[in-house]
C-alpha cells in the first residue's frame, strides 16, 4: 500500500514539473526539522500575486505591445515609458502560477538541509532547529512546541518572461535581467499527535532580500536630434531591496503522506530604478503567495528521546 501512494505521489510531482513557476519565496516549514537520517519529498502549487507588477501591466494592453514589437524602428515616446516600467516591475515580482518539488534530508539532529526544482529556479536551504524535541513519532521526545530558523539561496535569470506577452517587448528594448533572493524564515510550530505524527500549525515572520542586475539596450529605438533620427542610449544598474512578511502554514495528514495549505505576505519598497533617457520611477507593494502541496515521509530516522 505504501509503494502505491509513493508510486502516486512521484507521478504527480513530474506531471507538474512542467508548469510555469516564479522564485519560490512560500514558507512552508514546520519548527521541527527533518529528523536525522531520515527523508522528505513534496511538491507545491500556488500563485505569486505582487501588487505593484499588476498595476504596471494595468497599463500596457496587449495590443500596444504588438505595436511596437512588430516595427523594425520605433521612436522613442512615452508608451515605451510604459512598457519598460512593465518589464522592470515584472522583472522584481513575477506575477503567476508557481509549481515546485523538492526534497530534504535531515542531516544532524537539529539540522536539515534541502533541495527544490522550481521549473528553471534551483533552490537550496537548510534549517536549524532551536527548540522542542527532535525524536519520532516511534520514539517522541517530551514537548510539542518547535521553533527553527532557516536559510534560503534562489537565483532566477533566464525565464522570468516566459508565458508573458511582455516577453515579445524583450527584442525591441533588447531588456535582461538576473535576480537572487536569501530567504531568512523564523518558524514556530505546534505538534499535532506526538512529533508531527498527524501534523501541525506553523506560523512566524521571513525575511527576504533581493539583488537584481537589469538593463536596456535598445537599439531598434531611436529619438530625434537635430532632424537625424538616433538610437537612444541603453540603461545598466544594479539594485538590492528587502522584504518583510508573515507567513502561516499547516501540514495534516498520518505518519508517511501530507497535505500542506501556506499563506505568505510580504511587503516591499523596491526603491528607484534608472530607465531610458535618464528617467527614474518608484516602486512598492505588497505580494501575497498562497500555496498548497503534499508531502511525503521516508526513512525511519534516528531521532532520539530528547526534550
Amino acid at each position: 500500500m505504501r509503494k502505491q501512494f509513493y508510486l502516486y505521489f512521484f507521478a504527480l510531482v513530474m506531471a507538474g514539473s512542467v508548469a510555469s513557476c516564479t522564485a519560490p519565496r512560500s514558507v512552508i516549514h514546520s519548527g521541527k526539522v527533518t529528523p536525522k537520517g531520515q527523508f522528505k519529498a513534496g511538491f507545491n502549487m500556488g500563485g505569486n500575486i505582487a501588487s505593484e507588477p499588476i498595476a504596471q501591466l494595468d497599463d500596457i494592453t496587449e495590443a500596444a505591445v504588438d505595436a511596437i514589437a512588430n516595427k523594425e524602428e520605433v521612436e522613442y515616446s512615452e508608451q515605451i515609458d510604459v512598457a519598460s516600467k512593465a518589464l522592470v516591475a515584472y522583472a522584481l515580482d513575477p506575477v503567476g502560477t508557481t509549481f515546485d518539488f523538492y526534497l530534504r534530508y535531515g542531516v544532524a539532529e537539529r539540522v536539515d538541509v534541502g533541495y527544490k526544482y522550481a521549473t528553471g529556479v534551483h533552490v537550496f536551504d537548510a534549517m536549524y532547529q532551536f527548540m522542542g524535541p527532535t525524536g519520532t513519532p516511534e520514539n517522541p521526545g517530551v514537548g510539542d512546541w518547535y521553533g527553527s530558523i532557516g536559510l534560503q539561496y534562489s537565483g532566477q535569470s533566464s525565464g522570468i518572461f516566459d508565458k508573458l506577452y511582455l516577453d515579445k517587448l524583450i527584442p525591441v528594448l533588447e531588456f535582461s535581467a538576473t535576480r537572487r533572493d536569501i530567504v531568512i524564515p523564523l518558524v514556530f510550530s505546534k505538534s499535532f499527535g506526538p512529533e508531527e505524527e498527524i501534523g501541525n500549525i506553523s506560523f512566524g515572520p521571513v525575511y527576504n532580500h533581493t539583488f537584481i542586475k537589469y538593463g536596456f539596450d535598445p537599439s531598434r529605438i531611436v529619438k530625434d536630434v537635430g532632424g537625424d533620427r538616433v538610437p537612444v542610449e541603453g540603461v545598466y544598474a544594479k539594485k538590492n531591496f528587502p522584504s518583510f512578511g508573515l507567513f502561516v502554514n499547516g501540514k495534516i495528514g498520518f505518519k508517511f503522506l501530507y497535505v500542506l495549505p501556506s499563506l505568505t505576505m510580504y511587503y516591499q519598497d523596491y526603491g528607484t530604478y534608472d530607465f531610458l533617457e535618464g528617467k527614474q520611477f518608484d516602486f512598492s507593494g505588497v505580494t501575497v503567495i498562497p500555496s498548497i502541496g503534499l508531502q511525503a515521509n521516508f526513512g525511519g530516522g534516528r531521532g532520539a528521546r530528547t526534550r
